[in-house]
């Protein structure tokens, strides 16, 4: 990055930290934060690795970590940034067996994962099998004398964040499915967030946190994919059907958590945009520092997109650019930890939650 470009993001960076409210910046609890996480790839921090044995090379998790952390990312997630927002360790995948007590919580997440077909590991109704199988057994371990395990109390009052969605459009729109097609199968995907919600509030918990879809047409694989004309193209670059129909889910997802607010007095469901604060990042994406927001950064090819099917990043004959920090996307589908920073800082502010609070509200 040129030394003048560094000074502005850094700038950036500064003015959005120091305009927050205080809370954004310090958050902190009563009692020990304890969350658990249901997603996809976006909030995967280790999930697929640790399930499947499967291998995620660098360069992903070049810019944090030094090393492959299991995370589709050069770095930090954004589930990352707001564990370091509570000051609480970074969440371990549910599936990674060594190396965790799970006493902040777990991550059920994983790499490609939906809604549905129900019952294909590892879809969202999978996932909250897996987190009623945690909880049974962290009671029998109690029971058995541990000190360790997370007590009722401890799950009542637990952080649920739910955050998929994009792979049941993603899958849709591959499948060929017509853009009415995706529509109707929408109130299906809502359905199943719906009974995960319902589920894990009859098993105790009280305290959601739900975010909708981002951006589907702006990442830079769906456009090389679709290689879409002129005419399909929104003003800023991105696939108008693609952003269309996650709009569509995400309202739908919007009065879903209105009506389950409704339904379940004795709970807090929080709505975050996550769509807002992504597309501001392709909208405007010089006034975050950002050059090529439609480009990736690891990938293939070069502009406009730098994506490949066949050559994909960490794969022989891919590249990744020098400086991730000028990119929104970094390997095509993904954010890049630059990206993912300004998205949980955004997210920390309440400007994008419904109702307003603060992401520590869980743990007073």
């Amino acid at each position: 990055m040129a030394s003048s470009n560094l000074v502005t993001f850094i700038f950036i960076v500064i003015i959005i930290y120091f305009t927050l409210p205080h809370s954004t910046r310090s958050l902190s609890c009563s009692s020990r934060p304890l969350i658990f996480n249901f997603g996809d790839s976006n909030s995967d921090t280790g999930g697929l690795v640790g399930g499947l044995g499967y291998t995620i090379d660098p360069p992903y998790g070049r810019t944090f970590f030094r090393k492959s952390s299991g995370r589709l990312s050069d770095g930090r997630l954004i589930i990352d940034f707001l564990c370091q927002s509570m000051k609480t360790r970074f969440l371990t995948p549910y599936m990674e067996s060594l190396g965790s007590t799970f006493s902040n919580g777990a991550n059920f997440a994983v790499v490609g994962s939906s809604t549905l077909p129900k019952y294909l590991p590892f879809a969202l109704n999978v996932q909250v099998q897996q987190f009623l199988h945690f909880k049974s057994r962290s009671y029998e371990l109690l029971s058995a004398g541990s000190q360790k395990m997370i007590s009722d109390n401890g799950f009542q009052h637990a952080l649920y964040i739910i955050d998929i969605g994009q792979n049941d459009l993603a899958d849709a729109f591959a499948k060929k499915y017509s853009y009415a097609q995706v529509i109707k199968r929408i109130p299906l995907v809502l359905a199943e967030i719906k009974n995960a919600i319902k589920t894990i509030h009859d098993n105790g918990g009280r305290n959601f946190w739900v975010h909708n879809t981002g951006p589907l047409g702006c990442l830079p694989q769906k456009l090389w994919l679709v290689q879409p004309s002129a005419s399909e193209l929104d003003p800023h670059g991105c696939i108008s059907t693609y952003n269309s129909a996650a709009n569509f889910f995400n309202e739908g997802l919007r009065q879903l958590c209105t009506q389950l607010r409704s339904e379940l007095k004795d709970s807090t469901v929080i709505y975050v945009d996550i769509y807002s604060i992504k597309y501001d990042l392709i909208a405007n994406a010089s006034k975050y520092g950002f050059s090529s927001p439609l480009t990736a950064c690891c990938g293939f090819g070069g502009p406009p997109y730098n994506y490949n099917i066949n050559i994909t990043c960490s794969h022989d004959g891919a590249q990744a650019c020098n400086q991730g920090s000028q990119f929104v996307s970094w390997d095509g589908i993904h954010y890049t930890e630059a990206a993912n920073s300004i998205v949980a800082t955004k997210i920390l502010s309440q400007q994008f939650s419904t109702p307003r609070v603060p992401f520590d509200f869980f743990c007073h």
